[in-house]
């Protein structure tokens, strides 16, 4: 019985591709192949990444002008919704029934 178990070991349990015991996957030149083009595309982001288009000189304050005329389209469109304001006459009128049609 022990001999059979142990010959018979070859198979792997469950599904073959998933879980802990699973299938290793053949490393084909596909994937390597894949695996430099990403490595080499993330070498070269990282080159360009590395040297700053503008000097922390140049980029001090750089878009204050810009920032501040966003913050004004900003703040105009939130009020352009806004209703216009009523006096306190406006919302006690109902109250005066005193007054004449005259005066």
């Amino acid at each position: 019985m022990f001999l059979t178990l142990m010959l018979l070991r070859n198979s792997i349990p469950g599904k073959q591709w998933i879980g802990k015991h699973r299938r290793p996957r053949a490393v084909t030149w596909q994937m390597t192949r894949n695996t430099v083009k990403h490595l080499e595309r993330e070498r070269e982001n990282e080159y360009w990444i590395s040297r700053p288009y503008m000097t922390p000189e140049q980029e001090y304050c750089h878009a204050v002008e810009r920032r501040a005329q966003n913050w004004i389209k900003i703040k105009e469109a939130k009020f352009c919704n806004f209703p216009q304001h009523k006096r306190i006459t406006d919302h006690l009128s109902h109250l005066n029934i005193t007054k004449t049609w005259s005066s």
